[in-house]
């Protein structure tokens, strides 16, 4: 049995990418001071098949569900990884992000941050097949399998202001 500290973030559609930036460079700079290193800030659009790929690497999805993802209808590409049609479910490629990337002792990467994602999932005639629930909201979601403190430090800062949406600590 694994024990997990999830964390999930949400900031308002209005938060300008620069703004989320700024904030993770001030989050980048206690990572630092934590110890973490080397760390990296990204503000990335996702517009590329390579860039959708790696935004893979960096966690933070979210699954959409919806029964109109079981129909032989096929999502335009770009918008899912890992589509179930018997399910009705797959994961959403982020349209934009702007992620803290952190790098322990032992060199682990942990993300922090926030993707904008599309708001409907459409087919390849630009049908919708699914609304994503998200809004036009920014949102991240990851986990990290570790006790150590520092990462709960981190996650202190975006509930400090204001962007934490969910935080479940199983170590606690």
């Amino acid at each position: 049995m694994s024990l997990s500290f999830y964390y999930e973030f949400t900031a308002p559609a209005s938060a300008a990418a620069t703004e989320l930036e700024e904030f993770l460079r001030d989050v980048e700079q206690l990572a630092k001071s934590l110890g973490f290193g080397p760390t990296m800030v990204l503000n990335v659009p996702f517009d590329t098949p390579e860039r959708r790929d790696f935004s893979s690497r960096l966690g933070g999805s979210f699954t959409v569900r919806d029964e109109r993802l079981k129909s032989a209808a096929i999502p335009a590409p770009g918008q899912l990884r890992d589509h179930d049609p018997l399910a009705g479910e797959g994961r959403l490629i982020p349209e934009y992000g702007v992620v803290l990337v952190v790098t322990d002792e032992r060199g682990c990467e942990t993300c922090f941050g926030f993707f904008k994602f599309p708001e409907q999932v459409l087919d390849v005639r630009a049908r919708s097949l699914a609304d994503t629930k998200l809004g036009s909201r920014w949102w991240f979601r990851d986990f990290v399998d570790s006790p150590d403190p520092r990462y709960r430090r981190i996650v202190e800062r975006f509930e400090s202001h204001g962007f934490a949406m969910r935080v479940k600590d199983e170590f606690a």
